[in-house]
């Protein structure tokens, strides 16, 4: 599977409304007349609303685009819900989430009146309800064969609840589905594990190289669009593409989540991807606080592992960083390795979340593994954070020491990429160039 390289805008986006592009920073003013004018005309008077927005690993002016929404619903919808969309994150206290949804702690109800805020639950399986299942053959035919497995869909009950699904979020080249927002909110924003598992799997077989950046309905999008088609609510979406590393935003869209990620995807195709003429042999990425721990901030390699040359190196530079995972302690257990490491010995890891498989995989990169040769990856990870030595080198990473590292002289080597604030903005080298890596 390759990158495609859309001409136009596709079907989907047309449908959906949009503000901006690709080449506009939008006022504030922009952004709330057209989110006001957008839900206005939506049909939600008396009805109730869950607003799904992200967590604050992405970049996002949540506060202006909530404000917006509060102002066009307020008053006018029977109940007003926001949920945080963990994924599998961790949740979010009342300091973090103050600041995420620019209110002062203890100020939600004066800053948001009659809005509920809650952090989805993934870890209580009471958050949950089942939508039904999606069945082997079916998975089988949205995956192209790579899967043939049975996925009970589960969604957090907050959802179902409402007359009415919000997402409100951004979109950004994504490393498991190609372009991440719209029903990826759902899907696995606020979702149970066995989606999430299967979802990530898929990705993983198919290599976050080869679909990070793929335009158009991915296999792993088709199988997301497929659970969301499930949830009885209305589902609708605002889709915006912020300037990385900003708060300012690019474009707004509005439709349903299909059609206002299109519409979405299309400006992120054309701002958050970078192209190079040659690969390079070291990355230097500098990865912003926002990301917590090695399971999110390893987005400084998924982002940077289409430019880098055979027997290169990324390094993952986070001082602030001292964990791999919280959340998910296993991945210390079972290590970082390429994907066939874990295929070619499928009975020793199947019964694993293969979530965790998927992000192993996702982080270490490309490589092939055999009884004989063993494991050979394409390209070196390092770690220059706050984790033990021990338990870097435990993981299957490369460690160096962060007080080590110089960054003018990272940046004055002709061979080495100095990326500051990573994580977001992909880089690929120019079609002409793609097998050099």
């Amino acid at each position: 599977m390759t990158s495609q390289q859309a001409s136009g805008p596709t079907v989907a986006a047309m449908r959906a409304a949009r503000t901006g592009g690709a080449e506009a920073v939008l006022t504030d003013a922009q952004v709330t007349r057209f989110v006001t004018e957008q839900l206005s005309g939506a049909g939600l008077d008396g009805r109730s609303v869950c607003v799904v927005v992200p967590d604050a690993t992405r970049s996002c002016p949540l506060p202006l685009l909530l404000t917006a929404v509060h102002g066009a619903l307020a008053g006018r919808v029977s109940r007003l819900t926001v949920l945080i969309a963990l994924g599998t994150h961790a949740a979010m206290d009342e300091a973090p989430l103050a600041r995420h949804l620019g209110y002062p702690e203890g100020g939600l109800a004066a800053r948001y009146p009659g809005m509920t805020v809650l952090n989805h639950e993934w870890w209580d399986p009471e958050t949950f309800v089942s939508l039904g299942t999606i069945s082997a053959d079916r998975v089988g035919s949205l995956s192209g064969g790579l899967l043939r497995h049975p996925v009970d869909i589960r969604i957090n009950r907050a959802v179902t609840d409402h007359d009415v699904a919000l997402v409100l979020g951004p979109v950004f080249p994504h490393e498991v589905v190609g372009f991440s927002g719209g029903n990826k909110y759902f899907f696995p924003g606020v979702a149970g594990a066995d989606i999430i598992d299967l979802s990530h799997w898929l990705g993983a077989l198919i290599t976050s190289a080869d679909i990070i950046g793929t335009r158009g309905v991915t296999p792993v999008r088709a199988l997301i669009d497929e659970a969301a088609a499930l949830i009885p609510s209305r589902r609708l979406a605002l889709c915006v593409v912020a300037r990385s590393g900003s708060a300012a935003l690019h474009s707004v869209s509005f439709g349903t989540p299909e059609d206002a990620w299109a519409a979405a995807a299309e400006v992120s195709a054309e701002t958050h991807v970078r192209h190079l003429d040659a690969p390079v042999g070291r990355v230097l990425s500098i990865m912003p606080e926002k990301y917590e721990d090695i399971w999110t901030a390893a987005k400084g390699f998924y982002k940077l592992e289409p430019v880098v040359a055979d027997g290169g190196e990324v390094i993952l530079y986070a001082p602030h960083i001292t964990a791999i995972s919280e959340m998910h302690p296993e991945i210390a257990e079972i290590g970082y390795h390429c994907r066939d490491y874990f295929t070619k010995q499928w009975d020793r890891f199947k019964d694993l979340h293969w979530g965790v498989l998927a992000h192993s995989t996702h982080l270490r990169g490309a490589g092939t593994y055999d009884e004989e040769h063993g494991e050979r990856c394409r390209v070196t990870v390092t770690l220059a954070t706050g984790i033990p030595e021990d338990v870097v080198r435990g993981a299957n990473l490369n460690h160096l020491d962060p007080t080590s590292v110089d960054i003018a002289a990272y940046l004055a080597d002709p061979d080495t990429l100095v990326v500051p604030q990573a994580g977001e903005v992909l880089y690929r080298l120019r079609p002409d160039h793609d097998d050099a890596a």
